[in-house]
């Protein structure tokens, strides 16, 4: 990877969030930092690995990535940990004991939520860690709050030895503004220092500990109170005063720059008496929080009158085209029903769903799935994802990572008698199966299931924008490391050696008689597909492929690949003698977009698809 430029003098640098973050970090003086990539969050390990004189890693999930960074505080070293919001859910359970420990060297987790569902199964509010973990929360609203922020979060998480979340979403991730940076400050650590009674966590030694958590909470709730993270602009128009917090922060100033608004950037605990004065100075109190109203029961718990979800949506964003009509019912400037304007109404544009990439190792996958009957399929989170859609439909569910396995086998042990004749295919990919699959597969056959398992092994994390992970051979610097052999890997968990196969997705044949012939096998059984992804560099594109128009029949067993270059076209012929005219119905292909994988090939009948040369060459000599 190419280093990051560092800089002599303090300068100005056009960041995203993510890339304000890892710099921060960095300059920070911190010494570990972990992750597993995910959308919105993936860029801030990305960008730290490029740093010198720091350790970075893409660990195999995000607790494993928690548990390094807690690893690296207990050796007094700073240390950064990053995930998107899914991703702190795997994290609960190291994360809810290190509440009670603390932090021992400055550590930061910062969290991505996505909000909006961008690339996400699901919208979460990552503050309520805070409150259940009793931990600090930190939001900031722009690239130079991110930055900010985490150089912050490292001074109060040594002040309180205390882990401090940094709660970012989408839009703080990727939008790109200026900010100020500085240099990179060395941290000396102490070392580690023995303390059983604090590192290790049997129930004697977490009962003493509660009450010192609960001691911590009050001192960073008197802390909030006058920390400088939490400010209020003044406003002439006091009918409604805004409380916000992160991008709603932004919008609550675009939409309404003359009234009074609370600026949270340390939110969690909220500075309750801070809000209290401050609601005494306007009409009307709004609550604008993404997502769930959680600071508004705060408030009307403490006696605080506030309006929020009352009118506010509870899902998405909330924009100015969001927080305008909402605050016009408010005030009884809109009728208090007319709720119809207070959501993002999407663009009128024509309608292009998610597919896979052309020549991706999986469209031959799907296409062969679909074309089986009589079996149900648990499917992962990944690019393959993208199977339960259009053209293909061949996915039963799609739930959470590593979720295919433990789905699959439940479909197994609790089939209905109707069902007793179907088969149960899990899909999975090869970094979703380190990530949380193995246990999921070793549950298999440990309990005897009549699963068939689909590894697709694409050689990355595709999903996130290519990462390696433990089956590609490389590290997060590109540098060579140990690469699993998923053969001997599911060899180790308990399928048969014989019940494992290894397929080139490309092969069509191969790929429909391996599926055929292992589901029918009442026991575990992988097939595992062999392709690099076609973003990669491993990838080799081969000739591109066209159609010759006149021997195409128009069957259409190409476009059920769902290859994106291959398209369908339409030509007026004229019938003789009779001088009627039709209209057929042919493929085409985008030659500038097709890699020549040759899966439409095998599909082709008439063989009206030839290398692009050829047809060239063909009509070269018949003009």
């Amino acid at each position: 990877m190419a280093g990051i430029q560092v800089l002599a003098a303090p300068a100005r640098m056009l960041f995203s969030g993510n890339e304000a973050v890892a710099r921060a970090a960095w300059e920070a003086g911190v010494r570990v930092a972990s992750a597993y990539p995910g959308t919105p969050a993936t860029e801030m390990l990305e960008n730290l690995a490029n740093y010198p004189d720091i350790y970075t890693e893409w660990s195999v999930n995000e607790k494993v990535a928690l548990e390094v960074a807690i690893g690296a505080s207990i050796a007094g070293s700073r240390s950064f940990c990053a995930m998107k919001h899914v991703g702190l859910n795997v994290a609960s359970d190291p994360l809810m004991t290190l509440t009670l420990t603390g932090a021992a060297g400055g550590m930061v987790i910062a969290v991505a939520d996505d909000v909006g569902l961008s690339s996400s199964q699901n919208e979460q509010d990552s503050r309520y860690w805070g409150r259940f973990a009793h931990l600090p929360l930190l939001e900031p609203a722009d690239s130079q709050e991110a930055y900010d922020m985490v150089l912050a979060g490292y001074a109060l998480s040594e002040l309180f030895q205390v882990p401090v979340i940094l709660r970012l979403t989408t839009r703080i991730c990727h939008v790109k503004a200026m900010v100020s940076v500085g240099q990179r400050v060395p941290h000396e650590s102490p070392g580690f220092v023995k303390d059983p009674q604090r590192w290790v966590m049997v129930p004697g030694h977490a009962k003493a500990r509660l009450p010192l958590m609960f001691e911590r909470e009050e001192k960073l709730r008197a802390c909030a109170e006058i920390s400088p993270l939490n400010f209020v602009v003044a406003g002439k128009d006091r009918r409604v005063g805004f409380i916000a917090s992160g991008p709603a922060w932004m919008h609550v100033q675009e939409a309404f720059p003359d009234a009074p608004a609370l600026k949270l950037g340390f939110s969690y605990p909220a500075p309750i008496e801070r809000i209290r004065a401050f609601s005494q100075t306007v009409e009307q109190l709004l609550v604008v929080e993404e997502l769930e109203p959680l600071l508004e029961m705060e408030l009307k718990a403490a006696g605080i009158a506030c309006h929020g979800k009352d009118f506010l949506p509870r899902s998405g964003e909330l924009p100015p085209e969001v927080l305008r009509p909402a605050v016009a019912r408010l005030l009884g400037e809109a009728p208090a029903n007319d709720d119809a304007d207070c959501s993002i109404r999407p663009a009128p544009v024509f309608p292009r769903p998610p597919t896979l990439c052309a020549a991706c190792p999986h469209l031959g996958v799907y296409y062969t799935l679909a074309k089986l009957k009589n079996i149900t399929i648990a499917g992962d989170i990944g690019c393959y994802s993208l199977g339960a859609g259009h053209p293909w439909n061949a996915l039963d569910s799609v739930i959470s990572m590593g979720a295919s396995m433990g789905v699959a086998l439940g479909l197994d042990k609790g089939r209905a008698a109707v069902d007793k004749d179907r088969r149960i295919l899990a899909v999975i990919g090869d970094s979703t199966f380190m990530h949380m699959g193995m246990q999921g597969l070793l549950d298999i056959t440990y309990n005897g299931g009549n699963v068939t398992v689909l590894l697709l092994d694409n050689r990355t994390v595709g999903m996130t924008g290519g990462q390696d992970n433990p089956g590609t051979g490389r590290d997060v610097h590109g540098a060579p490391a140990p690469k699993i052999d998923f053969v001997k890997l599911c060899e180790a968990l308990g399928v048969k050696p014989e019940r494992i196969r290894k397929v080139d997705p490309y092969q069509l044949p191969e790929l429909a008689r391996a599926l055929r012939e292992e589901t029918k096998i009442p026991e575990p059984s992988v097939i595992i597909t062999d392709r690099p992804c076609v973003l990669i560099d491993e990838f080799r594109k081969q000739p591109a492929l066209r159609v010759v128009s006149d021997q195409c029949t128009g069957c259409g067993l190409c476009l059920d690949v769902g290859c994106p270059a291959i398209n369908e076209q339409r030509r007026e012929v004229l019938l003789r003698p009779s001088g009627k005219e039709v209209t057929l119905q042919y493929a085409s292909i985008e030659s500038a977009a097709c890699t020549g994988c040759d899966i439409c090939l095998q599909l082709c009948a008439p063989k009206a698809i030839v290398p692009a040369a050829s047809l060239q060459t063909i009509n070269f000599v018949k003009s």
